[in-house]
């Protein structure tokens, strides 16, 4: 991670800066970092055109499936990691869930939330663990 945040020339965010910072904030940054890890598993695993890269991809990244895997997760999560799932929960975003009950998409808001309060914190291999958690657990599904 150390190496990344000098390639853009920063640090992760200090513990004042982390305390003081909005979840909807940490779930914008960890939504794409879940994006991200899940496309590269993707593209690596199966050799699929582009819309069907895509749809596979939605199978982990919807709202359901990342409320079913941070249930599944919550024995796994430190008391530090569980307190940032709820904090992102329990915010009121402002959007609407498309596919998914309003239940599911505030933990859905939570697990990102984590993985970005994560990311920030510079703690890349916890995000590697959680994230290949996620994969065992939908592809487990499938």
């Amino acid at each position: 991670m150390e190496k990344f945040f000098n390639l853009l020339n920063l640090e992760p965010i200090d513990k004042e800066g982390l305390r003081t910072m909005s979840p909807l904030v940490f779930a914008y940054i960890g939504d794409a970092i879940y994006e991200i890890h899940i496309r590269t598993y993707i593209i690596h695993k199966y050799k699929l055109k582009l819309n069907e890269l895509h749809k596979r991809a939605t199978e982990f990244v919807k709202a359901g499936a990342q409320s079913k895997i941070v249930h599944a997760l919550e024995e796994e999560l430190s008391e530090e990691e569980w307190k940032m799932v709820k904090k992102g929960r329990n915010q009121k975003s402002g959007t609407v869930a498309k596919n998914a009950s309003i239940a599911e998409y505030r933990y859905a808001t939570g697990f990102e939330c984590l993985l970005g309060y994560l990311y920030l914190s510079g703690k890349r291999e916890r995000i590697e663990e959680i994230v290949s958690r996620a994969i065992e657990i939908i592809e487990g599904d499938r």
